[in-house]
């Protein structure tokens, strides 16, 4: 007899509707087609052991599974469950009238418990969209699947709560969420406050900045000067996420199973790799790829600590997803694309030592040491950070103050009626939402300056020597500035401080 139960693969951040057809007939034998990999080649014994602790068996004949379409690999050990529906229902052990109504996945365990899945949102999503009634999955992914409405999921925590609902012994119980309320009520503050940071009120200003447009910004300063510290407080002034931003985000993370058993995410992801990464980890890939660090951080702050210590060659390939906002990752047979649109902060010493060109310093470099440190980063990168900024060590008057500094509610005050200033000038525009998103065209459109402005800017183009790329990026700076202050033009003041800003490429910086 033949039957057929549906699972679902996840490519890139979407899923497709994989058919399991089983036939069971005259004869021995067990065979699994399809292009499964070694774990769904597997799920033959896990599928028997499972079987048999709850009273079933595989039936003794020959079994023929075909995964469709056949020449997709079929990856992971989700299908478990798909799969021990489908021989049960193709020998007749169980009701199966209504099973190619549910799109149905779970790893199994060798007692029928159900371990959780990947993917469990976008498979949820395209479950929807193609019509299905139900999902059936681990009891650990309901949450983050039933934020898809118009599509009853069923959370379940073994395979024998799947049969006695197939056999109408016991229903299961329908997981519902209101997405809007959960999501507004879990929309709660970041733990870390800029209040906590004494002094360095210009490098908050700058984190304002970067804040309020969107802006990459690179903190260079010696051991202790609070450069992580400043980092881990920056989600803290950034604007809420919207619902379809916090769908995206979670998308994202449901592929590498990441999502916590609560749904829905609701704060801005923070990500802080470590140095020794691969290129692969950082920025996506894989004989079967996965979402990068840079992915993972989409809609939110990556942080990469001591810049000149990772790879040249991981760095590199930053380059164009920082510009496009995506990453595509190309194999033999497919393509997968990920967004990646994420701020990037990142933070250095200034030489090997750690410190600033400085006799008083514990440990001093020469000029020739620090300009062979900062080498390591190359000028194309930089170009792609919009503001540079040293950090300078905290006096002991500031460090013993009582007094605390502004704290990040009031900051993210401003930094959401800047953006407001920007949604209301991109609305007519689909792909760009803030300032950093600008492309040459609309830099020339919305960042007009006067005469002033113009003499100001060509001088500073001129004595720093500054490419095309970072002239753009300081009329970006410029235009953020200018929306913090809720003016509508730019002008010398806010472009004399956007050319502040660029640190490293100003000659003799360092001393």
């Amino acid at each position: 007899m033949l039957t057929k139960v549906y699972g679902s693969a996840v490519f890139g951040v979407e899923a497709q509707i994989i058919v399991v057809e089983v036939n069971v007939d005259k004869g021995i034998g067990y065979h699994l087609v399809g292009l499964p990999d070694n774990a769904v080649k597997e799920s033959n014994y896990r599928i028997a052991a499972a079987l048999q602790n709850n009273g079933y068996k595989i039936p003794g004949k020959k079994i023929t599974i075909n995964m469709a379409p056949a020449d997709l690999r079929k990856e992971g050990s989700a299908y478990d469950l798909t799969l021990a529906l489908g021989i049960l229902a193709a020998s007749n052990q169980i009701e199966h009238k209504s099973i190619g109504k549910y799109l149905i996945m779970g790893e199994l365990s060798l007692d029928g418990d159900l371990q959780p899945i990947k993917g469990a949102l976008p498979i949820a999503i395209k479950a929807q969209e193609e019509g299905f009634k139900g999902f059936i999955l681990p009891e650990e992914n309901a949450k983050e699947a039933a934020v898809v409405g118009d599509l009853e999921v069923y959370g379940v925590k073994n395979l024998k709560e799947v049969i006695d609902y197939f056999d109408k012994k016991k229903p299961l119980r329908q997981i519902k969420i209101n997405t809007r309320k959960e999501f507004l009520q879990k929309a709660d503050f970041p733990e870390f406050d800029f209040s906590d940071v004494k002094g360095q009120e210009s490098i908050k200003r700058c984190m304002e900045i970067a804040a309020a447009g969107g802006h990459n910004i690179i903190l260079i300063g010696p051991p202790g000067s609070g450069k992580t510290m400043l980092a881990k407080r920056l989600p803290s002034i950034l604007p809420p996420m919207t619902l379809h931003e916090a769908l995206e985000t979670t998308k994202i993370h449901s592929v590498v199973g990441k999502v916590k058993s609560n749904g829905l995410m609701s704060q801005r992801p923070f990500r802080n790799p470590h140095h020794t990464i691969s290129s692969a980890a950082l920025v996506g890939g894989g004989s079967y790829p996965q979402p990068g660090e840079i992915s993972l951080s989409h809609n939110g702050v990556l942080f990469l600590d001591e810049l000149p210590e990772f790879e040249r060659r991981v760095l590199e390939v930053m380059r164009q997803p920082m510009e496009d906002r995506e990453v595509t990752i190309a194999r033999a047979k497919f393509t997968v694309t990920y967004p990646s649109s994420f701020m990037l902060v990142a933070s250095m010493n200034p030489s090997p030592g750690g410190y600033f060109n400085d006799p008083d310093a514990p440990v001093t470099s020469s000029p020739m040491e620090m300009q062979r440190y900062l080498g390591k980063i190359s000028g194309p990168l930089l170009d792609r950070i919009d503001i540079h900024i040293e950090v300078a060590p905290v006096l002991f008057e500031k460090l013993s103050e009582e007094r605390k500094g502004e704290s990040s509610i009031e900051i993210r005050k401003r930094v959401i009626g800047a953006r407001d200033i920007q949604t209301r000038r991109f609305s007519n525009l689909e792909q760009v939402h803030y300032n950093a998103q600008m492309n040459t065209k609309q830099i020339r459109e919305f960042c007009v300056l006067d005469d002033a402005s113009k003499v100001l800017l060509k001088s500073a183009v001129e004595r720093l020597n500054l490419s095309a790329r970072a002239y753009d990026r300081i009329l970006k700076v410029a235009r953020t500035i200018a929306d913090l202050q809720n003016v509508q033009n730019i002008s010398t003041l806010h472009i004399s401080e956007a050319i502040q800003y660029r640190s490293l490429d100003r000659e003799g910086w360092l001393g």
